[in-house]
Order: C-alpha cells, then sequence, then structure tokens
C-alpha cells in the first residue's frame, strides 16, 4: 500500500491544468453506496461499494469512467505525477523569446514524459503570436511594393524555438519506443500473474501457504511496470476478479480473512481520517487530486472488510468526497467569473483598439503615439487572462483583426509618407548638385547668397528616407563647408590688412585734429587733398571698423569751413574728396548709388522749382516788391542755385566713368 503521508506534499496545477482538469472530471462524483446480495461474495460486496449510487448513476458511471480512463493513462505515464508538480504558467502573456526560453528549461530540468500539456500549451501559444508577426512582416512588405510570391520572414527566435520543439519531439519518440517494449513485457508479466492467481484456488497444500503466495503475487503485481493504456482496464478488471475468487476461496481459512479484514479496515480508517482533513483543506484542486489518489489506493490496493463496518465506513468516506466535490465545483464556478470578466476586459481592449484605429491621424509624431498605445493594449490583452473555453478563438480573431486593422491604417499613412520622403530625397539631391557646381567659384558676391539660399531651402524641406538621410546630409554639408571656408580664408586675409589700415588711419586722424588752421586758401586747399590722398592710400578698413570715415569726412569739413571760401566752392572740395575715396574701392557700386541719389535730387529740385513758377502765375496785377511775390522769386532763385551745384555733382561723376 501506498505511504499516505507521501500525498501531503503535492502541489497545486496552474490555471491552464486547472481549467483541463475541470473538463476531464466535470460531473465526476465518487459517492457510491456499499450494498450487500445475499447471493453475492463478500469480496463482491465491497466492490460494489465503489460503484455509483443509483440516485444518479448515468452522469456518476460517466465520472467513473473517466477516472478509470484516467488511471490507465497514468498507468502508462511514468512521469504521471511529475506532471502534477510542474508549474503551468501563463504562456498567453509571455513573448515569443520567453516562450522560447521556457521551452529549453522544461527539456533540460523535467522529464519529457511529464511535460507534454505544457510544451502543447507552448507550442499553441508560440504558433498563434508568430503567425500574428508574420502577418504584420508580410503587410508590411506588400505595401513597400513587394510581390506576394517573393515575400519571406525568419527570425533567430524562431530558429531557436523550432530547435527546441525538434528536440522535445526526438526525446519524447526515444522515450516512448524505449518504453513500449517494457510495456509490452510488463503486461506479459501481469498476465502470468493473473494465470498464477487462478491456479492458487485449485492447489493442494497448507493454506498458509498458499496465502503467503497470494501476498506474494499481490506485490508483484502492485511492482510490476506500466503496461499499454487500452489494455490497463481489462487487465486490471481481470486481476481484481481473481482477487475476489481468492477471497471467496478463503472461507476455508476464516482466519487469514479476519486478519486481511482487520488490516484493511485499519488502512481504509487512515484513507478516511485523510479525505476528512482534506475536505478541511482551502486548495481545492490539491484535495481534489490527492482523493483521487485515495479513491484508486480503497479500490486497486485494499480488498473487503468486515461486513458490519462497511456501509459506515463507506458513507463516512462518501461524506468527505461529497464535502470536497462541492468545494470544488464551487472553484470552478468562482474561476468562471474570472473567465467572464477576463472576457469583459479583453472585449473593451479590442474596442479600443478599433476606435485608435478610425482615428483621423496625420503625423509622424501622431503615428508614433498611437503606435505606443496599441503596444500598450496589446500587453494588456495578453497579461488580461484567461476567457471562457468556448469564447477563447473567437475572441482571439477579433483582437488580431483589430490590431491587422490598425496596422493596415499604419502601413498606408507610412506608404504615403515614404512617397513623400522619396520626393523630398529629389529636392535634396538637387541642392546638393547645386552647392557641388558652385563650391570652387570665386565670384563671392553671387555665390555666396546662392550658397545661403539652398541652406535655407535645405532646412524647409521635410524628410527623406533613413537610409539615405546621413549619407545625403554630408555630401551637401562638405560642398557648403568647402566653399564657406574658402570665404572666410579670404575674409580672414582681408581683415588682417583691413585691422592694418585701421591702425595707421587712427594716427593720421589725430594729425588732423591737431593741425593749426591755414593762414593761407590755397595752401590750405592742396594739403587737405594730400592728407585725403594718403588717407585713401592707407586702404579699407573692416566692416566694423568703417565709422572712422565719417570721423575723417568731419574733421576735413572742420578744416575746410575755417578757409575763407565760398560755401559751393567748399561743398565741391568736399564732394570731390568722397569720389576720390569711392573711386578707389573694387566696385563700381557706391558711385552707382550717388549718381541715382544726384539724380533724384535734380528732379525733386527741378520739381519744386517748377511748382514755385507756377504759384508766380496767381500772383496776376501783383508788385513785385509785395512780400510774398519777393519771398516766392528767392526760393526759385536759391533753388536754382542748388540746381546748379547738383548738376555740377553730377558731371563729376560722369568723368570717372
Amino acid at each position: 500500500m501506498s505511504d499516505l503521508n507521501n500525498l501531503n506534499g503535492k502541489e497545486e496545477q496552474s490555471k491552464n491544468e486547472e481549467h483541463s482538469e475541470k473538463n476531464l472530471v466535470e460531473n465526476t462524483s465518487l459517492e457510491s453506496t456499499e450494498s450487500t446480495d445475499a447471493n453475492t461474495s463478500e469480496a463482491e460486496e465491497e466492490n460494489q461499494s465503489v460503484a455509483t449510487s443509483t440516485s444518479d448513476s448515468e452522469s456518476e458511471d460517466d465520472g467513473v469512467n473517466e477516472i478509470d480512463e484516467s488511471n490507465a493513462e497514468d498507468a502508462e505515464d511514468e512521469g504521471h505525477k511529475d506532471r502534477h508538480t510542474i508549474e503551468l504558467k501563463a504562456y498567453d502573456t509571455m513573448s515569443l523569446e520567453a516562450l522560447a526560453i521556457e521551452l529549453e528549461r522544461l527539456l533540460r530540468t523535467e522529464k519529457v514524459q511529464a511535460i507534454k500539456t505544457h510544451v502543447e500549451g507552448i507550442n499553441h501559444e508560440f504558433k498563434n503570436k508568430f503567425q500574428a508577426l508574420l502577418d504584420e512582416k508580410k503587410e508590411d512588405f506588400l505595401n513597400e511594393g513587394g510581390n506576394e510570391i517573393d515575400f519571406y520572414y525568419s527570425s533567430p527566435v524562431q530558429k531557436r524555438y523550432k530547435a527546441a520543439y525538434n528536440d522535445y519531439r526526438k526525446k519524447r519518440n526515444e522515450y516512448y519506443q524505449n518504453i513500449e517494449k517494457n510495456l509490452k513485457q510488463n503486461l506479459t508479466d501481469k498476465l502470468e500473474i493473473i494465470e498464477e492467481l487462478k491456479g492458487l484456488i485449485n492447489v493442494e497444500e497448507n493454506i498458509n501457504t498458499t496465502y503467503k503466495h497470494f501476498k506474494e503475487l499481490q506485490e508483484r503485481w502492485k511492482n510490476t511496470g506500466p503496461i499499454p493504456r487500452d489494455k490497463y482496464n481489462n487487465a486490471w478488471n481481470s486481476y481484481h476478479h481473481h482477487v475476489e475468487m481468492f477471497y471467496d476461496f478463503l472461507h476455508l481459512n476464516r482466519d487469514l480473512r479476519d486478519l486481511d479484514f482487520k488490516h484493511n479496515l485499519e488502512q481504509k480508517l487512515k484513507i478516511i481520517e485523510r479525505a476528512e482533513e482534506l475536505a478541511k483543506d482551502d486548495n481545492v484542486l490539491r484535495a481534489f487530486r490527492e482523493l483521487q489518489e485515495l479513491h484508486k489506493m480503497w479500490k486497486e490496493e485494499l480488498g473487503p472488510v468486515q461486513r458490519e463496518f462497511r456501509e459506515d465506513i463507506w458513507n463516512k468516506f462518501k461524506a468527505a468526497t461529497k464535502t470536497i466535490n462541492d468545494k470544488r465545483q464551487l472553484y470552478f464556478q468562482e474561476i468562471d467569473k474570472v473567465y467572464e470578466k477576463n472576457l469583459e476586459t479583453k472585449l473593451e481592449i479590442i474596442e479600443a483598439i478599433k476606435a485608435i484605429s478610425e482615428e483621423n491621424i496625420t503625423s509622424h509624431n501622431g503615428w508614433q503615439k498611437k503606435i505606443k498605445e496599441v503596444e500598450e493594449l496589446r500587453e494588456s490583452f495578453f497579461n488580461a487572462g484567461k476567457v471562457p473555453i468556448k469564447e477563447n478563438e473567437n475572441t482571439w480573431a477579433k483582437f488580431k483583426e483589430s490590431v491587422r486593422t490598425f496596422n493596415r491604417r499604419k502601413n498606408g499613412f507610412y506608404k504615403d509618407l515614404k512617397k513623400e520622403q522619396y520626393t523630398n530625397l529629389q529636392k535634396k539631391l538637387d541642392l546638393i548638385k547645386i552647392a557641388e557646381d558652385n563650391k570652387d567659384s570665386e565670384d563671392y558676391e553671387v555665390t555666396t547668397p546662392l550658397m545661403k539660399k539652398i541652406q535655407s531651402d535645405w532646412k524647409k524641406i521635410g524628410h527623406v528616407p533613413r537610409k539615405d538621410s546621413d549619407k545625403i546630409w554630408k555630401r551637401f554639408k562638405a560642398a557648403c563647408n568647402f566653399y564657406f571656408d574658402k570665404l572666410h580664408a579670404k575674409r580672414n586675409a582681408a581683415n588682417k590688412e583691413g585691422l592694418e589700415a585701421f591702425g595707421k588711419k587712427l594716427e593720421l586722424l589725430d594729425t588732423l585734429k591737431n593741425l593749426k588752421p591755414f593762414t593761407d586758401k590755397e595752401e590750405g586747399v592742396e594739403q587737405i587733398k594730400e592728407y585725403t590722398n594718403q588717407w585713401k592710400e592707407l586702404g579699407r578698413v573692416p566692416n566694423d571698423k568703417r565709422y572712422i570715415e565719417g570721423k575723417f569726412n568731419k574733421a576735413v569739413d572742420d578744416l575746410l569751413s575755417k578757409l575763407e571760401m565760398d560755401k559751393n566752392e567748399v561743398e565741391m572740395i568736399k564732394f570731390e574728396t568722397k569720389l576720390d575715396h569711392m573711386n578707389t574701392e573694387d566696385d563700381n557700386r557706391d558711385l552707382d548709388n550717388e549718381r541715382s541719389f544726384i539724380r533724384k535730387k535734380i528732379d525733386e529740385v527741378k520739381s519744386q522749382i517748377n511748382q514755385l513758377e507756377n504759384n508766380l502765375q496767381f500772383f496776376t496785377n501783383v508788385d513785385d516788391n509785395n512780400p510774398l511775390v519777393k519771398e516766392v522769386h528767392n526760393n526759385i532763385k536759391t533753388h536754382k542755385e542748388a540746381l546748379d551745384l547738383w548738376e555740377t555733382k553730377l558731371s563729376k561723376i560722369k568723368e570717372l566713368y
């Protein structure tokens, strides 16, 4: 008989095994009644004590048959006890990589015959999740213009999983090939034991010797290994029948029978005691599994007890069984409620993904935000737990379709975005050509604005394909840097000369400020012109130092104003000095600007003179000594003098062209 203490440490299965266990023995009731019949043997009466009750015989017979089938499977599978202690994890919440790692761990640490349920769960989830990934990759490939016949996708995690799964199949095949011979041999051994049991009744020997031989056969049967599951029930029924026959034979020696009855009663009372303890255990699944072991021991390992104890002990065992079974049924009812709640959660997640798919998202940042939201919803879906089995496939199909719809819209957006990016790429390639064509130019006045413009245009063009972004930027930057480095080198050289000119002009300006007034007009004019020539010969100063030109002009004006000269004469000397300075520039822009300015002033003065002369026509029959008339004539004279001066300046500029 198995040691009852070994039953206390069994661990609870995970949710997946709980549900499958529920389906396996749903509605199972081990409530049975021991009955007596005057025409049956005591052993037959005891065997009837574990039959189904007449009040619900059909459903209970189904339950007992399922238990018998489970026992047959366990008898063949040497790893059946181990599989109850191996944790069944929530595989639906695990990533592809995590599933592959878990399969490798099971193969490394557990018996191959004990992990069938675990591997089936892992394989189911891996296939579903990898197929969803494959569908997404295929859709991306087609959206990018690929041909469906050319699509191929593989990943390291897929190769890793296939290798582990193939290793599992190889080990499992090897295991069953190795035990097939043992199963057949064990069956042969058990059939021989049955034949020996048959012969015990007719043998002529001392009853004590026969009884000892009977016990030896029982021990041999118990220790013989597993047999094929399809032979289990028939072999056991035959064995049990001949055990009963032997008990009938034992009535010739009541002492031995009573001794066996006493032993069986003691063991069955221990089983009842353990069952009553299990009835108080809050871990109903663990209690039910151990209860099944107790019923198996009651049925397979122990014989009958005295008639007067049979009904009483069976009723006690049945009462504890009913308590455990009722608690288990209530447990699964609560589990069903949890599964229904999980279903509601998952359907809400599916609707949330659908709602996101219907939003009008028009930007890359907007899509990236929604992609993150959908990924979080996907994780929530996987973590929401199990749903009722009848809803599992339908829920998974709805979830896949909602994610697929979102991916279609996302892929459509990025397909259009890629078209735009390729257009942007062409625009930037055009700018690169302009930059590279002009990087060697030394026409700085024309090329510099052009290079600045294409830099500004580059910034206004949107994104290009990522694979081209760095490459084209490096080309564009290299061409621009080449040109501007050359320009800056030229400007730095010019600035060095300009700073030297600035220092010398400061010294000359100090000299002018310290000059004493000239006593001779002609000598003063000549000397001022000499200083002006020296100033021009010193060259240009940096742009941020050009304020010194104004100071020089002011110093010259101060010197000229101290000479007794006509106002227009002084003005012309100053103007000629200014023209001389302009004529030293590298181009004629300043001269052109000055000429345009003078022409504009001439037009303005002429217009004013015409207006004044027209005004005189209103003064008819008025004496010329009239103050208003005199004022108009004076204004006309002043404007004509100014006109003469401007026209003289214009003629001086024309001489320079």
